[in-house]
């Protein structure tokens, strides 16, 4: 785990980036940021011109690695997605498709306008979307991709739709932002326009990857009951919640606790259910059943987007790292005090990794490292 804690700290990073951008979406970039790390799909429902395409395209620019977009029509064939039969193999009598530049060779996919796919596809796209396998006749390959996302502004209406759209594990609203944060939207959109060269932080698949393989080391033990009767709840309550799904949601549960540096999952860590609806009407039943859970959850290590009021505020991180700075000057601080002092530190540290605006971390992390400086000197000192 300690190995792989730069990389977490670099995707939390390239997350705020992605805040700072595209103002009021936060919630939406946090559940792509676990999506990514769980290696499951995403699916965002809204309007045009809600920057649906915009966020997945400023991920991929920031991920170092191979990236496949496609707007679906009715009409779309499967050699718009998967490539076309290979020339030069097919005159030597091999059926293969030449994938360069494709969906099978991406790292990160997006499809835009997913349920408007039609029959000619929808087997290939299930078993990429459940599987990450692309099979066509006798070939089949193992795919690279690390997360699916998909956007639509209607939820699917037939059956073989739905199917489809049973294969996003993650579902989340991607509406207009509020009107009191429209002034910041115009003034990050003409930054957007202009161009500006931003230093941003990027991460590469790979890193990416190596975050995935440290899921199953996540200890579960302690969620599992409470996991067991939320299940039961949710289903009690007209929510279908199939195995399949309950199983793959343990994984949503592990990258959650992966983004906060922890190696065992809390009960706050239950909030990315709250994005499992089929329908509209559900969203509120199945987030007042999940609340109920992350409410019981006094653990100060909590995921941010568990509960809204649990977001850092940079003014109250401050105060604090300024006052243990105080302490730690005492003359008369014992050895235990100076031991909390640093175990506190530590802690606030790890909360400043997620508060977005740049400018803000900066300046609280400064006197973090300064006091942290002072603690190293003492320590070379005795």
């Amino acid at each position: 785990m300690k190995e792989l804690i730069p990389q977490i700290n670099q995707l939390n990073q390239v997350l705020n980036h992605l805040k700072n951008t595209f103002v009021g979406k936060d919630e939406i970039i946090d559940l792509m940021g676990v999506a990514l790390v769980a290696r499951e799909n995403l699916f965002m429902l809204g309007p045009p011109g809600t920057a649906k395409s915009a966020m997945v395209r400023a991920l991929a620019k920031l991920l170092k690695g191979k990236t496949f977009e496609y707007l679906l029509t009715r009409f779309t064939e499967p050699n718009e997605l998967f490539g076309p039969f290979d020339i030069r193999k097919l005159r030597e009598g091999e059926l293969l498709t030449n994938t360069e530049g494709m969906l099978p060779e991406a790292n990160l996919i997006f499809l835009d306008e997913l349920l408007n796919a039609n029959s000619a596809i929808l087997n290939s796209l299930l078993m990429v979307l459940n599987e990450r396998i692309f099979r066509r006749g006798r070939e089949t390959k193992d795919l690279p991709a690390l997360m699916i996302v998909s956007a639509s502004n209607h939820l699917p209406e037939d059956d073989a739709l739905q199917a489809l759209f049973d294969r996003f594990l993650v579902r989340v609203r991607c509406d207009n932002v509020a009107p009191d944060l429209l002034n910041q939207v115009l003034d990050a959109g003409w930054k957007l326009e202009q161009k500006a060269e931003v230093d941003a932080p990027d991460i590469t698949a790979e890193e990416i990857h190596d975050l995935q393989e440290l899921i199953s080391t996540v200890n579960l033990d302690a969620v599992r009951k409470p996991y067991i009767e939320l299940i039961q709840q949710l289903r009690n309550a007209g929510v279908a919640v199939s195995d399949r799904r309950a199983v793959k949601l343990q994984r949503l549960m592990a990258a959650s606790a992966l983004l906060c540096q922890r190696q065992e999952a809390i009960l706050s860590d239950t909030w990315v259910i709250r994005y499992i609806w089929d329908t509209e009407e559900q969203e509120e039943i199945i987030a007042g059943i999940v609340n109920n859970v992350v409410e019981t959850d006094d653990s100060s290590s909590q995921h941010p987007r568990a509960s809204q009021s649990n977001l850092p505020d940079p003014d109250e991180i401050y105060k604090e790292v300024n006052n243990l700075t105080n302490q730690w000057d005492a003359a008369e601080v014992s050895g235990v005090e100076r031991s909390q002092i640093k175990d506190r530190l530590r802690y606030l540290n790890g909360r400043c990794e997620w508060i977005s605006n740049e400018d803000q971390r900066k300046y609280v992390k400064e006197p973090i490292e300064n006091l942290w400086n002072r603690i190293l000197e003492s320590n070379e000192l005795s």
